[in-house]
C-alpha cells in the first residue's frame, strides 16, 4: 500500500531545492509521461481522440475538488481570460470592489473597460468595504505576492448582505486548501502551480443560471455539438459552462488529467496539512534568525520583507524562491520536506 510519502517520491525527483511552487509548480512523472504520449500522436499522425477525452476528464476532477457539478465548469487558457467574460458582462458604471496589490489577472479586466468604477481597499478591508451601489467583489483567495488568505466567508455574507456578486481566484490555493466554490457567484483558477499541471489550462466555475454571462469569445467549442459547429455562426450554445469554454489546449489537459488524479489521490486535506507543516517550520525558523514574514497565518506561502535581495544568492545555492517586491516568497508545497526548509533556513543565517 502507498502512503503519502511513498507516492510524491515515486513522482518527483527535483534535482534542487524547490520551493516556488507560487510561481510554477512542478510535473509529475505521470504527466510527463502523458504529454510525451500526446506529443507522438501528433508526431505520427494517429488520431487525437484520447485527447477531447482528457479535457472532459480534467473538467469533471476540476468539478470534484471544487465541489460543484461539471455542468458549471468552463475551460480555458488563462485567468485574464475568464476575468475578461465576467468584465465584459458588467454594465457601464458598475463598481468593482477589489484588494490592493492583487495578481493583475483578476484586475486589470475591469480596469481596461474604461466605464466601470473599480475600487481598490485593503485585503483585510474588503468585507467591510461592500456597499449597496457594489456590483462585483473581485478577490484571490490566496495573494500571490505574500500568502494572505482572504476572509471569503466574511465578503460572502457582505456581498450577499448588499446584492453583490463575488467572484473568487483559486490560482495560489486550488489544490493544497479545500474550495467552497458553490458560495460564490464566479471562480477560476490556473492548471500550472499547486494542481501540478503544464501552462496553458484555466478553469472557470459560473452559476448555473450562467450568472449574466455572456460568452463573448466563444468558438466551436462552445457549441451544443461542436464537431457539427465548425463553420458559420455557432447555433445553438453549450447548455452547460461549457459555452464559456476557449479552444482547448490539447497537450495541456492530456498531462494535467494526470496531475488531478493524483491530486485527488492524495487528498486536499493531506496536501494542506504537508504543506502547512512546512510553512510553519520555516516561520519557526526565521523567528529563530530574527526575521518576522509578512501576517499569513494557514498559508503554504510565506514572504518574508526585506530578504528579497538574497534571491540570486539562494538560486547559486540551488535552491529556487521568489524575489516579490523586495520580499523573499518561500512556497511548500507536497514535493518538500523539511530538509528543504533546514538548507533554506541554514543559508539565510549565513
Amino acid at each position: 500500500m502507498e502512503t503519502f510519502e511513498s507516492l510524491v517520491r515515486t513522482e518527483f525527483a527535483p534535482k534542487n531545492t524547490y520551493l516556488n511552487t507560487a510561481s510554477n509548480g512542478l510535473l509529475p512523472a505521470r504527466t510527463v509521461t502523458a504529454l510525451h504520449e500526446a506529443a507522438m500522436l501528433r508526431a505520427e499522425g494517429r488520431p487525437l481522440t484520447s485527447l477531447y477525452e482528457d479535457v472532459e476528464a480534467c473538467r469533471a476532477a476540476y468539478a470534484r475538488l471544487a465541489g460543484v457539478p461539471v455542468t458549471r465548469v468552463a475551460i480555458g487558457a488563462s485567468v485574464a481570460a475568464h476575468t475578461g467574460v465576467i468584465a465584459a458582462s458588467l454594465p457601464a458604471g458598475a463598481e468593482v470592489l477589489t484588494a490592493e496589490d492583487d495578481f493583475t489577472s483578476v484586475l486589470n479586466p475591469f480596469h481596461v473597460r474604461g466605464d466601470l468604477k473599480v475600487r481598490a481597499v485593503p485585503l483585510e478591508r474588503i468585507a467591510e468595504a461592500v456597499r449597496p451601489d457594489t456590483a462585483l467583489v473581485a478577490v484571490s483567495a490566496a495573494q500571490s505576492a505574500d500568502g494572505r488568505i482572504a476572509d471569503l466567508p466574511a465578503l460572502r455574507e457582505a456581498a450577499r448582505t448588499h446584492g453583490a456578486r463575488t467572484y473568487v481566484d483559486f490560482s495560489q490555493s486550488a489544490g493544497w486548501l479545500p474550495m467552497d466554490v458553490d458560495a460564490y457567484d464566479f471562480s477560476a483558477s490556473v492548471s500550472f502551480k499547486w494542481l501540478l499541471g503544464p501552462h496553458g489550462g484555466a478553469f472557470l466555475v459560473v452559476p448555473e443560471d450562467f450568472g449574466g454571462l455572456t460568452p463573448v469569445l466563444a468558438g466551436w467549442v462552445a457549441a451544443e455539438q461542436p464537431w457539427d459547429s465548425c463553420y458559420g455562426p455557432v447555433a445553438e450554445l453549450a447548455h452547460s459552462a461549457r459555452r464559456f469554454d476557449l479552444t482547448h489546449a490539447l497537450f495541456t489537459f492530456a498531462g494535467l488529467r494526470r496531475s488531478l488524479d493524483l491530486i485527488e489521490e492524495l487528498g486536499v486535506a493531506a496536501v494542506q496539512a504537508h504543506d502547512l507543516a512546512l510553512a510553519d517550520r520555516f516561520r519557526a525558523g526565521l523567528a529563530a534568525l530574527g526575521h518576522e514574514p509578512m501576517p499569513a497565518p494557514g498559508s503554504a506561502i510565506v514572504s518574508v520583507p526585506g530578504l528579497g535581495h538574497r534571491q540570486p544568492e539562494l538560486g547559486r545555492a540551488d535552491i529556487q524562491v521568489s524575489n516579490r517586491a523586495g520580499n523573499l516568497r518561500a512556497a511548500f508545497h507536497l514535493y518538500n520536506t523539511a530538509a528543504d526548509v533546514d538548507r533554506l533556513l541554514d543559508v539565510l543565517s549565513g
